[in-house]
């Protein structure tokens, strides 16, 4: 099986040994602090209380037979068949009953299917691997003492991340790597004093979500959102956001076509982040024109490339002191068209471009081409100007993918909150002049990417030459002497 396939059925292992773990940590501590009793123990003494405690404090029920650590001893002693780990998720995701769960958990489990002949020709070969796999996950040291640590929050994405880089191109459906994800989520926050509302528009496994969420105090009482076109992604989004502790009621995600569909209504949002499909066909119909997100400006992104209409929907969903950091193709800062015109109408009517920084080439799943990060504001702190920053030459250079460094992402971030300018890496640009451009927004135009070259010293060149030359008549004699030896 395919590893992109693959990843389905590990990372949803993953998540229910979680589910487990956590069940019977908190139970116990919960229900009955200081006793000795297990978990079996505790459901066996009083079922009706363990179940309607793990509801009102989890959301979820597992039943002592449905626990991992059940399965396992299952597996070793040579009773265990798929069906269990089937009846056991089932179980899980039917036990949810408030509205918040029952949105979190309806259909989590879909996109593994135990029943899938590549697992296995019959019902005996598929529980021999299932069963491998889980004791694998079984032999994985996820719990640790230090609470200061999510090892498993972590582990999970990391393996999302290893996916995404073996799946190549489709890896780039679900996941932007981290440092990119951290870049944007600091771009979008910042100077943001009090944050109410986060949304991703196209989340895939929520890895951006995730990384606004570092940048969020502790404590904060704060609302994640997010959509998702792939049944499969959407899945994952949903147990990365559950197996990193975020509370049911903390998270609204929709399973939908963001453009054709926009679940959000007529919400507004304190943090956007996006790395939308790049340049992603549509169909540009022009009943989209009555839709409040395009009509402003009068026209359609092309047919061709949906990345405008990516833009146009954060902006509509910007509340009043909104920011968004966006990862798009270069093409969107200087293509004509409808794309020129939309363009215009962000810049000049609109007036919400704040930052653009120009990224290195061969960063991300599935595209070698160098990719742009836009920063957008409703309520710019310098509205006379747009940043622009060319970090295009600033990577580390990867087996698979290229990356930027922690200190390269300080370096953008501390430019953008300073507004400062730096020869040939960033400069503050007037209105003005973009407008005298029409409105490109191209950043070869306004910073430039060569480097000043250093005088050259003649004097030192010359002596340098003088002593390379004496050094090849030294060398040249040597040669003769021993070809002189060999009769040559």
């Amino acid at each position: 099986m395919d590893a992109s396939k693959f990843k389905d059925y590990i990372l949803a292992m993953i998540f229910y040994r979680y589910l487990s773990g956590r069940a019977e940590k908190e139970l116990l501590s919960g229900l009955c602090p200081g006793c000795r009793d297990t978990y079996e123990e505790r459901f066996r003494k009083d079922p009706e209380a363990a179940r309607k405690w793990s509801l009102e404090h989890l959301g979820w029920v597992i039943e002592p037979p449905f626990l991992f650590s059940s399965l396992i001893r299952q597996i070793e002693n040579g009773l265990f068949s798929v069906r269990n780990l089937e009846e056991a998720i089932k179980a899980v995701a039917d036990s949810a009953k408030s509205p918040e769960a029952r949105a979190a958990f309806d259909g989590i489990f879909d996109s593994m299917n135990l029943n899938d002949p590549e697992l296995g020709r019959d019902e005996s070969q598929r529980s021999s691997l299932i069963a491998a796999v889980l004791s694998q996950i079984h032999s994985i040291p996820f719990d640790t003492e230090d609470t200061d640590i999510d090892v498993l929050g972590t582990a999970y994405m990391i393996l999302i991340g290893q996916f995404a880089s073996d799946a190549g191109k489709r890896g780039g459906e679900f996941f932007t790597p981290s440092a990119f994800s951290r870049l944007c989520a600091r771009l979008a926050c910042l100077g943001q004093e009090e944050i109410s509302s986060v949304c991703d528009p196209a989340m895939g496994s929520a890895s951006m979500l995730l990384e606004v969420l570092r940048e969020i105090p502790p404590g904060s009482s704060v609302r994640f959102f997010g959509q998702e076109k792939n049944r499969t992604t959407y899945n994952l989004a949903r147990m990365n956001m559950i197996i990193h502790g975020i509370p049911f009621g903390n998270f609204s995600f929709f399973h939908d076509d963001t453009i054709a569909c926009d679940r959000f209504g007529s919400l507004k949002f304190t943090v956007q982040v996006a790395n939308p499909p790049f340049s992603q066909k549509w169909s540009s119909d022009p009943e989209y024109l009555k839709d409040p997100r395009f009509s402003g400006a009068g026209r359609l992104a092309p047919r061709s490339y949906e990345d405008f209409a990516f833009l146009q929907h954060m902006v509509y969903h910007m509340d009043d002191n909104g920011r968004a950091a966006v990862l798009l193709p270069h093409g969107i800062l200087f293509r004509g068209g409808a794309e020129g015109v939309i363009r215009t109408h962000m810049v000049k009517n609109l007036n919400v471009v704040d930052a653009v920084i120009g990224l290195p080439p061969g960063c991300f799943h599935g595209t070698p081409i160098p990719v742009c990060c836009l920063v957008l504001a409703r309520n710019r702190s310098c509205p006379d100007s747009v940043l622009f920053i060319d970090a295009s030459r600033s990577f580390l250079p990867g087996r698979k993918i290229n990356t930027i460094s922690d200190e390269d992402i300080d370096r953008i971030v501390t430019v953008c909150r300073d507004r400062t300018e730096q020869n040939g890496f960033s400069r503050s640009v007037p209105l003005s002049l973009i407008e005298e451009n029409e409105f490109s927004l191209n950043i070869s135009r306004y910073v430039s990417a060569a480097e000043e070259e250093p005088p050259v010293d003649l004097k030192q060149v010359r002596e340098e030459l003088a002593f390379h030359r004496a050094q090849c008549a030294r060398l040249q004699q040597e040669m003769d002497r021993y070809l002189s030896r060999l009769g040559l």
